[in-house]
């Protein structure tokens, strides 16, 4: 009896402790590695930490759908890394019929990140952000063109260049943290600007574009998937 209630405790202690650092979540996968990357169900998840000035993140995922990180970046300028999970549909924009979204995500209420799509189209010639919510001092690439309501939502878009590639970013004018989103409408609006042509739309990724999470914290995927 004594036994089995001093294990009870070093379990809570074990708990505790896990918790302190930002892995108290019983995970299939979990990784702290720059680069790590899990396969499941033909989505691909990635802890990808990849931009100067980083502090420790570790990421955890039960599925495709149910992921998260525990993040403590600097509070300095600069995104520091983009943890998501990924599909790679590889189609031209005139074959496809729908390609739609859904999403539910706990994430903190302070530091400075995104909840955001980003994806890729003509081999990394175009990235099309799609911000569904939004914390602190950031902000898309570009300038602002236009306010547009297309694929369920009313989003603020902008326009511009990283030095490698054009980025189109929608911004949604007020946060979520759940939906739907039609994500062939979104990219059809663009060609209709003649901002491209029919394009092969490569990977679809949904993740947390984290600048800083001073102190540590939690960014939980909930739920996702990718309908074609």
């Amino acid at each position: 009896m004594n036994r089995m209630r001093s294990a009870v405790i070093a379990v809570a202690l074990v708990g505790s402790l896990l918790g302190a650092t930002g892995v108290a979540h019983a995970a299939t996968w979990s990784s702290s590695d720059q680069w790590a990357t899990w396969s499941n169900g033909g989505y691909t998840v990635r802890n990808n930490i990849w931009g100067s000035g980083a502090g420790h993140q570790g990421i955890w995922a039960n599925s495709y759908s149910n992921w998260g990180v525990w993040a403590n970046h600097p509070n300095t300028g600069g995104v520091k890394s983009y943890p998501h999970s990924a599909k790679a549909v590889n189609r031209k924009l005139s074959g496809l019929s729908r390609l739609s979204s859904s999403f539910n995500v706990t994430r903190p209420g302070s530091g400075a990140y995104a909840t955001a799509y980003d994806i890729w189209a003509d081999n990394h010639a175009y990235e099309i952000m799609i911000w569904m919510n939004k914390q602190g001092a950031v902000g898309p690439i570009g300038s602002r063109q236009t306010t547009v309501s297309v694929g369920g939502h009313t989003w603020d878009v902008y326009r511009g260049s990283n030095g490698s590639n054009a980025v189109f970013s929608f911004v949604r004018t007020g946060n979520t943290n759940s939906g739907t989103v039609d994500v062939l409408a979104v990219l059809k609006w663009i060609g209709a600007r003649g901002w491209y042509g029919d394009v092969t739309v490569g990977d679809v990724q949904f993740g947390f574009e984290i600048t800083s999470s001073s102190g540590g914290m939690d960014f939980v995927s909930n739920s996702f998937s990718i309908t074609t």
